[in-house]
């Protein structure tokens, strides 16, 4: 069963991706310049942080 928390993210970088792709602010790959690239990205980035803090606590026990 796939894992919720990273498919989450995974969708947020998606939909991050689809946003830098189209936007006429120019938000990059990386750097996002507009207030919607930049709560898109920040949410990918949290999510992302959260999955990762999770297999390295699973990796410890």
């Amino acid at each position: 069963m796939p894992d919720d928390l990273h498919q989450r993210y995974q969708a947020a970088h998606r939909a991050y991706q689809l946003h830098a792709g189209s936007c006429g602010a120019g938000c990059a790959r990386d750097i996002p310049r507009c207030r919607d690239g930049k709560r898109l990205y920040e949410l990918f980035a949290r999510l992302q942080d959260a999955y990762l803090n999770r297999l390295r606590q699973s990796r410890k026990r």
